[in-house]
């Protein structure tokens, strides 16, 4: 079978494809965004947008007494606006020499899919299916940043990002930019003052203070990190010169933890080594530490209704449930830090409904029959949330 034939066999593949043909890349989706406003408008859909072009489609409740749901994925793509064109090679989606798009667009898909399917539905009482598609996740989240979540009623959040079928996430770890500089302002030549016991290099201090500051993992819990410490680069003089005393050097760091109290732990461990360092070298040189976050951390939630219904779904269809936290950001970082139109904070959760591997690379493919096999998954946990 050639994509072609399974497209017109399948109506979620062909969804996928469509969808995955349009180039997106991030800050520049409007024409996916216009593809899925039409789409929306041909299967009657309501659908509308914010001032920053995120989308937002509701499917009404059938039965108000029940609590809606909100299903969200993001509209851009790792790649530039060069075409487009998906090929079988068995059961696995590829593009020709360039990034398929499978990350987001296989959850859009699924959400769009299952919205247009549930919404011809009469046979099931709910309380509602809201579905978000955000812009420029990949690059700023500016998308999700500026969400109006006023126009969102759902408290639990299914955020289909994930790229393994049955994988339900339910904490992410924060990131936090650290940024290390030692200044010894004195000085001078490496010849005529070298013997001045009032100057230091700041090549060797920065160096020395790297040393002891934390590297890897400083936390972890049940086999999974929950906090770590990672250097991204240091530098200090200029290689082709060793005849000056370097007066400047500069290191840094990324933190990233899903635990808020071993993040101060790591944040306080690194602060008390440059206070000592401001002790021992006082009046000849000085450091300064400063930590910037960068996306707030997805805490795990104490409310495990959603987990377990996924968990229990799952395995009704003989899929391997992976119910764990990762080590990296998504926006469920964000939902987890806001509140939906009823001021109730949100309960997100990152769910795996494809398998996409290589994803960001030209070697990118999506796996269809999970991506069948997740539509299942999504309707099995739907029908259970609203029983």
């Amino acid at each position: 079978m050639n994509l072609s034939e399974l497209r017109k066999e399948n109506e979620l593949v062909n969804l996928f494809c469509n969808l995955a043909e349009i180039p997106s890349p991030s800050k520049k989706e409007d024409k996916v965004i216009d593809w899925i406003c039409n789409y929306c408008k041909e299967n009657n859909l309501h659908c509308e947008q914010d001032d920053y072009k995120n989308i937002y489609i509701t499917i009404p409740a059938t039965d108000t007494s029940k609590d809606p749901i909100l299903l969200s994925s993001h509209l851009d793509v790792i790649g530039d606006d060069s075409p487009v064109k998906p090929y079988l090679d068995g059961d696995l989606i590829r593009a020709e020499g360039r990034t398929l798009g499978a990350d987001d667009k296989a959850g859009v898909a699924n959400a769009l899919y299952f919205a247009t399917k549930l919404s011809k539905r009469t046979d099931l009482k709910h309380g509602g299916l809201e579905i978000h598609f955000t812009r420029d996740e990949e690059a700023d989240m500016t998308g999700i940043k500026n969400t109006d979540f006023s126009k969102i009623q759902s408290k639990y959040a299914l955020v289909l990002d994930s790229d393994a079928l049955g994988q339900c996430l339910i904490s992410g770890a924060s990131y936090v930019l650290v940024d290390l500089k030692v200044s010894a302002p004195k000085g001078g030549h490496s010849g005529n003052d070298i013997g001045d016991p009032t100057r230091e290099n700041a090549a060797k201090l920065i160096a020395d203070l790297v040393s002891d500051m934390p590297q890897g993992v400083f936390f972890s819990e049940n086999g999974q990190v929950v906090t770590s410490c990672n250097i991204g680069g240091i530098t200090a003089g200029n290689l082709d010169v060793t005849n000056v005393i370097n007066t400047e050097g500069r290191a840094t760091y990324s933190i990233r933890s899903s635990r808020k109290d071993k993040e101060n732990e790591l944040i306080q461990m690194m602060q008390d080594t440059v206070d000592d360092f401001n002790k021992e070298y006082e009046g000849i040189a000085k450091a300064e530490i400063v930590f910037k976050e960068k996306m707030p951390m997805f805490e795990k939630n104490a409310d495990e209704y959603l987990p377990i219904l996924f968990e229990t779904a799952a395995k009704k269809l003989g899929i391997t449930p992976e119910i764990s936290s990762f080590h990296a950001g998504a926006e469920t970082h964000i939902y987890a830090n806001k509140q939906n139109a009823k001021g109730e904070t949100f309960s997100p959760y990152l769910i795996g409904l494809a398998t996409v591997c290589n994803m960001h690379s030209d070697k990118e493919y999506v796996d269809y029959k999970t991506m069948i096999k997740g539509q299942d998954l999504l309707n099995e946990v739907f029908e259970a949330f609203n029983k």
